[in-house]
């Protein structure tokens, strides 16, 4: 017995003989003719089963064979193309033709044997990969997902109904995601560099993009896609989702014909520009319609309407046409309505301004959890305008300005629900008076799948702005405004 058994032996320890099945493969090794590396590595991993290394190694050599001919096509195709793939005076239907052709030659040159099926999925991942968006692809593609979000090339994340998960999806490195990046903001004269980090865009379907790359994003290049429904939705389809009720349609329709000026509130990813969208799609079709946007978003559905988007800086920080300076145009160019996608700084006087004086009837969005909130936000964005006026000028202003606010929030089941329509009734000394007219009920509780039950119901109290209604013959129905029943109390078993 050797020392160290002697040891645990008094320390009352069970002494373990060798591994048997060590041993026998140590044996076979002894026994077995000299084989390669390769194949002893091979024999190891084959009989180690789920360990790791194991047999999901085993199994890999076939697709990283695949994944070394994608990428030596890839960079073979945008060899030969250079720089017509980013050539926006070629037709994209051309463009695709050119880069299938190229694409079976460049496949035809290699050695490696390739079945039907093989070709084909390796032909359409090439494709997405030189015209598309790689790997993104197929979430822009999946109806179920609302956004997309990209946390360096290995994390992406997506919302479907309300609910945020984790997906398979991966870049294949930091270069793979910048060069989509740089694909998506090339297409709409934007840029993104290390003097330029971080940029606003949009996709041809109107979906919102933001993304930011090193030194301002730690962890890697960060990709956020707001996804726009190919088909506008409709205020049915907000009916049918909860968002609002039919008789707060009926009010909220309106309210746009009556030409009030309305602000929708709300917080980050609440849907206030698919509400703008839906409330943008009351009004008339006999009515010119300009809307100002940092990206253009909006899915006006009339024929006169003029689009006008913000410009950044170019290279040499020249060139910027913010949203300010398109505000003050639009006074020029003859409008009925004016809509604003949203307003987060100086505009807001400028278009409060054009509220003030004859553009009834204009449309915008502002960050803001509540009404109240709503209007100490545009306080603070008026006094962004760099004009030294006194606060009660500026609370003035936005009484007089704004009739309806309309509140959307994100509730804690994913869904988004309109919470407040409420009038702006004008000032009481130095504070700006409020009226709800609809107020979300939350005393439904919650279903069994924890989908919140309650809905927006009327206060009971009939706005202000009903007046205007008279005057103009627009007609709501008596049950828009009528509270609704009290509940009876339970009674309980005697």
């Amino acid at each position: 017995m050797t020392l160290t058994d002697r040891i645990a032996t008094a320390r009352g320890e069970q002494v373990l003989g060798p591994d048997p099945v060590l041993l026998a493969r140590a044996a076979a090794a002894v026994q077995a003719p000299a084989t390669s590396l390769a194949a002893r590595v091979a024999t190891t991993v084959e009989s180690d089963g789920g360990r790791p290394g194991g047999s999901d190694a085993a199994t890999s050599g076939p697709t990283d064979a695949l994944s070394r001919l994608k990428d030596r096509a890839s960079r073979a195709l945008f060899e030969r193309l250079g720089n017509k793939i980013s050539d926006p005076d070629l037709p994209e239907d051309q463009l695709h033709a050119l880069v299938r052709t190229e694409l079976q030659r460049v496949l035809a040159n290699e050695q490696t044997a390739l079945s039907g099926e093989d070709r084909r999925r390796l032909m359409s991942e090439i494709t997405d990969e030189v015209l598309g968006y790689g790997p993104l692809q197929p979430l822009l593609e999946d109806t179920d997902v609302t956004e997309i979000m990209v946390n360096g090339p290995d994390r992406v994340y997506v919302e479907r109904r309300g609910r945020l998960t984790l997906t398979t999806t991966s870049f294949a490195s930091e270069a793979h995601l910048r060069r989509v990046i740089e694909r998506i903001v090339s297409r709409v004269g934007r840029r993104i560099d290390e003097s330029s980090p971080l940029v606003d865009a949009r996709l041809p379907d109107g979906s919102r993009v933001n993304a930011i790359i090193p030194p301002l994003a730690f962890s890697g290049s960060s990709l956020t896609i707001r996804k726009f429904a190919r088909e506008p939705l409709q205020v049915t389809d907000l009916i049918g989702f909860g968002t609002l009720s039919p008789d707060m349609a009926e009010l909220l329709r309106a309210c746009v014909e009556a030409r009030l000026n309305i602000i929708v509130a709300g917080g980050t990813g609440t849907g206030k520009t698919t509400l703008l969208n839906v409330l943008s799609s009351f009004i008339p079709e006999t009515e010119r319609i300009i809307t100002i946007e940092d990206a253009v978003e909006l899915q006006l559905q009339q024929e006169h309407v003029v689009r006008l988007e913000s410009r950044p800086a170019n290279i040499e920080g020249k060139g910027e046409i913010g949203i300010r300076e398109l505000v003050r145009n639009s006074l020029r160019m003859r409008p009925d309505r004016i809509v604003v996608g949203e307003v987060r700084g100086g505009e807001s006087l400028d278009m409060l301004q054009a509220m003030n004086t004859g553009h009834d009837g204009s449309l915008s969005t502002v960050h803001a959890n509540t009404p109240r909130d709503a209007i100490a936000r545009l306080e603070t964005l008026v006094l962004m305008a760099g004009m030294d006026l006194p606060l009660r000028a500026v609370r003035e202003q936005v009484a007089s300005a704004v009739d309806v606010i309309v509140q959307i929030s994100r509730l804690r089941d994913g869904t988004r629900r309109i919470t407040h329509v409420t009038e702006v009734q004008g000032m009481e000394g130095d504070k700006v008076t409020l009226q709800d007219a609809y107020v979300f009920d939350h005393s439904g509780g919650t279903d069994l799948n924890g989908r919140i039950i309650g809905h927006a119901v009327p206060t009971g109290v009939r706005p202000r702005f009903t007046q205007r209604f008279e005057e103009l013959g627009i007609s709501v129905s008596p049950r828009v405004f009528a509270a609704p029943a009290p509940r009876a109390p339970s009674l309980g078993r005697g």
